[in-house]
């Protein structure tokens, strides 16, 4: 099996898949995420038909999607890289409202950026092994033949 190499476009097709994740469950327009369609009817905070098995299925779908993503990003980067990640953006964001490029004053901002933020921890987690292997030549392996057996 030919191993092709980790290139920039893969990392931004993680990227986009973990934003269409992100955002399909909840973004600041209302009426167009699943949180708003399926969860807050049942929640009480909105208006609207409260079960479906349509429902159901896009929700499971969202949390297969989502414990795919987590638990990557989770055995990619480890407890100390998740650490740094977040730091990254928290750090970031501080950055771009202390120079005044972002204001605090609109709270759906905030609400934007957490959401990027969460789209691009989750990328870079799903891109991590591919990165440090191209850096440092090393493999990470998960499972070996011994424990299969």
């Amino acid at each position: 099996m030919a191993v092709s190499r980790f290139k920039t476009k893969h990392f931004f097709i993680r990227f986009v898949a973990a934003i269409v994740l992100v955002f399909v469950t909840y973004n600041p327009v209302e009426p167009y995420s699943y949180y708003e369609w399926a969860l807050a009817p049942l929640l009480g905070t909105a208006e609207g038909s409260s079960f479906s098995v349509l429902k159901a299925f896009i929700g499971l779908v969202l949390i297969i999607g989502w414990a795919i993503f987590i638990r990557a990003t989770q055995r990619s980067l480890g407890a100390i890289g998740l650490t740094l990640a977040v730091a990254f953006f928290v750090l970031l964001f501080w950055l771009l409202f202390d120079r005044g490029i972002l204001s605090l004053d609109n709270p759906d901002v905030i609400k934007w950026l957490i959401l990027i933020a969460i789209a691009g921890i989750m990328a870079v987690g799903m891109s991590w092994s591919h990165i440090r292997r191209r850096m440092s030549g090393q493999l990470d392996v998960d499972e070996t033949d011994d424990a299969m057996q």
